[in-house]
């Protein structure tokens, strides 16, 4: 009953609140953009973690703190004119990514091209960006989850390099590992331009974020 007279309230005139206003809240497009890694302090700035790290300067470029638990990440949402961005840190660890990203298109009834997926690529040289339409998921674990959980990879995309490992060296380790102090300047630099691409990509499209994040 309380439920029921406060609903009455907000809704009767002059109570504040208006129906078109919610309903034009929902209606906005909505915009994902999921930045892949590990959760966990011991996995923060690995090499893996290229995905994490490119959403810290997207917190920045919108202003928000990621801080909302749900659909097994952990998210922030922006209202910009007629579009919502929701930035998502799965929390599910790499392997299991597609959990979080299946969630998040099904209760934001986002299409698959809606959706921007940031993540870490061993097979770029260190601080190499590339953006993408869509393509497969190579090697990564992260990508193939989401491809499972999917069934395509029908979306666009931004690879960070991070080079590959010494000959002979192994992937885990490589890919758990951190930076050397040169090599992590170079990477800031990567991370800062993947998330121009990014919010590019929510203001002109993928055609014109590839043109800013493939730019040498």
């Amino acid at each position: 009953m309380k439920l029921t007279r406060l609903w009455r309230k907000l809704f009767a005139p002059g109570g504040g609140t208006d129906r078109g206003t919610i309903s034009e809240s929902m209606n906005k497009e909505v915009f994902l953009i999921v930045g892949l890694g590990n959760p966990g302090a011991e996995y923060a700035h690995t090499r893996h973690n290229a995905g994490f790290d490119t959403m810290d300067r997207l917190e920045k470029h919108y202003q928000v703190t990621l801080g909302r638990k749900a659909h097994q990440g952990i998210l922030a949402e922006i209202t910009d004119g007629e579009k919502k961005i929701v930035l998502c840190r799965p929390q599910t660890y790499m392997n299991n990514s597609g959990q979080c990203v299946s969630e998040l298109l099904s209760w934001y009834k986002c299409p698959p091209d809606h959706m921007l997926v940031i993540y870490d690529d061993i097979d770029l040289p260190p601080g190499k960006v590339r953006v993408r339409k869509n393509g497969g998921p190579g090697t990564h674990n992260g990508m193939r989850s989401i491809a499972e959980h999917l069934g395509h990879t029908d979306f666009p995309r931004i690879r960070v390099g991070t080079g590959d490992r010494p000959e002979g060296g192994d992937l885990v380790s490589w890919v758990l590992g951190h930076y050397d102090p040169e090599t992590q300047k170079v990477m800031d630099r990567a991370f800062d331009k993947a998330a121009e691409a990014a919010a590019d990509w929510v203001q002109h499209g993928i055609d014109h974020a590839m043109q800013v994040g493939n730019k040498a």
